[in-house]
C-alpha cells in the first residue's frame, strides 16, 4: 500500500507539520487540552487552517493557554481582544473562552486534571479507527455526542458534538488518521 498523508492538510508546511507531528497523538497535560479546546471553538465555522494560523497570536492573548489566567480575564481585557485582528474577533467566541476556561478549571479541581476527566471516557486508551478514505470519517460519534453533552451540562460552549469530535481527533483520544498515512501508527 502507498503511503500517502491525509488528504485534508494539503501541502501547506504548517498544515502538514501540525498533522504530522500533533493530530491524533495522545495529550494528557491540560494546558494543551486547554489549548486545542479553546482552538477548536475558535474554529467554528471556519477552515482549521485560519486557526491554526493564528495560534500564537491566540497564544500571547490568552495567556499561553493557561486556563487559571484565562478563567481571570475581566471584561476589559476580552473587548479589547475584539481589536486584535491577529486571533478571531468574534464576541461570543472570546467570551467563550473565559466560560470554557472558568468550567475547565472547574473540572480540574473535581477530577484532579482534565485530562483524567477526559481519558475516562476511553479507559485511557485512545480509539484507533483505521479509515481508508476521507468519507470513512464520521463528523461526529456517540462518544463525541457524550462528551458534548457532558462539556454543556458542566456550562461550557462552542462544544457541540461535532467540534468535540474534532477535538478528540486533535488531541488523540480518537485516532483518524487514514490506513494509508504514514503516521497512522505513530500517534
Amino acid at each position: 500500500m502507498e503511503h500517502l498523508r491525509c488528504p485534508w492538510c494539503g501541502s501547506d508546511p504548517l498544515y502538514t507539520a501540525y498533522h504530522d507531528h500533533e493530530w491524533g497523538r495522545p495529550v494528557h497535560d491540560d494546558t494543551r487540552l486547554f489549548e486545542m479546546l479553546l482552538l477548536e471553538g475558535a474554529q467554528a465555522g471556519l477552515a482549521w487552517i485560519t486557526v491554526l494560523r493564528k495560534r500564537d497570536a491566540y497564544r500571547q492573548a490568552f495567556h499561553g493557554f493557561d486556563p487559571a489566567r484565562v478563567a481571570a480575564m475581566d471584561d476589559a481585557e476580552l473587548e479589547a481582544l475584539r481589536q486584535n485582528p491577529g486571533i478571531v474577533r468574534n464576541r461570543l467566541k472570546i467570551a467563550s473562552a473565559r466560560r470554557n476556561a472558568r468550567v475547565f478549571v472547574q473540572m480540574q479541581a473535581e477530577h484532579s486534571s482534565f485530562a483524567r476527566w477526559l481519558w475516562a471516557h476511553v479507559d485511557g486508551q485512545p480509539i484507533v479507527n483505521r479509515p481508508l478514505t476521507m468519507d470513512d470519517v464520521p463528523a461526529s460519534t456517540p462518544l463525541s455526542d457524550t462528551v458534548s453533552r457532558e462539556l454543556k451540562k458542566a456550562g461550557m460552549n462552542f462544544v457541540g458534538s461535532t467540534i468535540v469530535y474534532a477535538y478528540l481527533q486533535a488531541v488523540g483520544v480518537v485516532n483518524d488518521h487514514l490506513a494509508s498515512c504514514p503516521c497512522a501508527d505513530l500517534a
